[in-house]
């Protein structure tokens, strides 16, 4: 063999290492292309949340009225917003739809998620049964909540036939009880959602945990409080999250049962908001109050992460 053949021919090394050129490209290519799919969506949200965000944050600290004006003027729009009663009384609705919102959720939808893990007979029927005010809107929702507790029409009118003339609930019409009526309304369609991940997070406990607490003679009250229940702790997280979440930016519920009525005895941040922005020529008095309403969210949000990662951090 003659020695040009020697050196023209390539090596076993040569020969294995020749496709890593491709492949080092299709690795590259591959890594563009997931930016260049992502992208779009970064841009958009970069640009429609929190530059919308920014902007709603300078509007807030100028005149704007009908139109934006891009004048800075102080702090004079939450001076405004704070010596106004109505928004007083939207965040004092706000407090008690949203603390009473999230228990009675949590309470009701753990204790339907404990009573479908005891494995119980129909529990594919009920399970859908408590889903199915999810799949509806808040607007219909708040419509068929409406006519349930109009004094003329639902069940007020329905005990009255039925002899009961002294029955009273006429919560929707009276301005002490309205927003109760939206708490009542909420909790109805959101529970089933919270009974669902609680039920996914109890089917994720390890049986043989419980098996073992049963065999030491503990009972099953005791096995869900000290053993079941703590387990659940980044439900909990999650379940506080969504809730507070629905809560704060409530509107179209409000809106389509209520109206923020009667008056404002039912009025929340969220209708504040929408009202002096777009129907009152206050567009820098309605970005104040959309500035409080994210405070609020980050208000709640910032301890949540804080203690979800506390716990993550020394494993529980």
């Amino acid at each position: 063999m003659s020695a040009s053949s020697l050196t023209s021919s390539p090596g076993p090394q040569a020969r294995t290492r020749a496709p890593a050129v491709p492949g080092r490209w299709a690795a590259r290519v591959d890594a563009w292309m997931a930016r260049l799919v992502l992208a779009p969506t970064i841009l958009m949200s970069l640009v429609f949340v929190y530059g919308f965000i920014v902007l709603t944050a300078f509007l807030s600290l100028t005149e704007s009225r009908m139109m934006p004006r891009f004048e800075y003027a102080g702090f004079g729009q939450y001076t405004a917003l704070f010596g106004l009663d109505r928004w007083w009384t939207a965040a004092a609705n706000l407090g008690i739809f949203g603390g009473l919102f999230i228990l009675l959720c949590l309470a009701i939808g753990l204790s339907i998620a404990i009573l479908l893990d005891q494995r119980i007979r129909a529990e594919g029927a009920l399970r859908a049964i408590y889903l199915y005010p999810m799949a509806l809107s808040f607007i219909v929702t708040g419509a068929a909540w409406k006519w349930i507790l109009n004094p003329g029409l639902g069940l007020e009118k329905m005990l009255h036939d039925w002899g009961f003339v002294n029955a009273r609930l006429d919560w929707l019409v009276d301005s002490e009880m309205s927003i109760y009526t939206v708490v009542i309304a909420g909790v109805w369609q959101s529970s089933g959602f919270v009974m669902a991940l609680f039920l996914a997070g109890l089917r994720g406990v390890d049986d043989a945990i419980i098996k073992a607490a049963m065999v030491d003679g503990a009972s099953l009250p005791t096995i869900y409080l000290r053993i079941v229940i703590p387990a659940l702790r980044p439900v909990f997280f999650s379940v506080l999250l969504v809730l507070s979440h629905i809560a704060i930016k409530s509107f179209d519920l409000v809106m389509a049962l209520t109206a923020g009525g009667p008056g404002t005895s039912s009025d929340v941040p969220a209708i504040f908001m929408y009202q002096f922005s777009f129907t009152r020529g206050q567009l820098g008095l309605g970005a104040a109050s959309a500035m409080m309403m994210l405070a609020t969210v980050l208000a709640v949000l910032v301890p949540l992460m804080y203690l979800e990662t506390k716990g993550a951090r020394h494993g529980r």
